[in-house]
């Protein structure tokens, strides 16, 4: 939550990774917490354009929200409602529990409201579904010219092609819960994790994050 603090911390643990933190060069900041379509609109966006763009992704740190705001950097949150983000987020990693996933959720959403109108705020379903459109209105937004992504299934299906590649060279082998793609053998495991982010114990912290998650899209900012 705190840019000075942990960027330059950050900088140093991904120094190899030039698309990880936002810098001098950076044209377009894509951020969300885990599991909220991330993959999907950085790999779309990248097919889409015709020029390589400089574009920080994946560091899942309010941070880095803040930053870029600070900077005037073009920046593009996506959001997803925090059981289901919650619900992902445990599948990948099963070692982080429901009140951690949802903890996580807050961290990353909490401050951005506090920068809401110089940030471009997108539900997942939207992102994922009517990417286009999402540049579109980036390019309104912030005065770029970055190409819009046509959602055909050709290309989608190009998109998860380029996820399932990275995949495997993450992993060795292509894994049904960590792909950032629909999985039925996913469905299925879902529903008990979402049983456990339910249980009476976590309620203040779904209120919280139902509180933060409504306060972020309450009001409709678009230029």
């Amino acid at each position: 939550m705190h840019p000075a603090l942990y960027l330059p911390v950050a900088r140093r643990v991904y120094r190899d990774v030039p698309d990880r933190v936002v810098g001098p060069d950076t044209e377009l900041v894509i951020e969300g917490s885990p599991r909220s379509g991330n993959t999907f609109v950085v790999a779309a966006f990248e097919l889409a354009q015709r020029r390589p763009v400089r574009v920080v992704h994946h560091l899942h740190a309010a941070a880095q929200v803040l930053e870029a705001v600070r900077r005037g950097i073009p920046t593009l949150v996506l959001i997803r409602h925090p059981l289901d983000s919650a619900t992902s987020h445990m599948l990948r990693e099963p070692w982080i529990s429901p009140r951690q996933a949802l903890l996580a959720w807050i961290r990353f959403y909490g401050p951005l409201v506090a920068v809401r109108e110089r940030i471009l705020l997108v539900p997942f379903e939207r992102a994922t579904h009517d990417l286009g459109s999402v540049i579109g209105e980036v390019n309104r937004r912030f005065h770029t010219g970055f190409d819009e992504f046509r959602h055909s299934e050709d290309n989608v299906a190009r998109v998860f092609e380029e996820i399932e590649r990275g995949n495997r060279a993450n992993f060795g082998v292509l894994t049904e819960i960590t792909v950032a793609r629909p999985s039925r053998e996913r469905d299925e495991r879902k529903r008990e994790l979402r049983r456990r982010l339910e249980h009476r114990s976590l309620a203040p912290l779904r209120a919280r994050a139902q509180s933060i998650h409504d306060s972020l899209l309450s009001c409709d900012v678009s230029a």
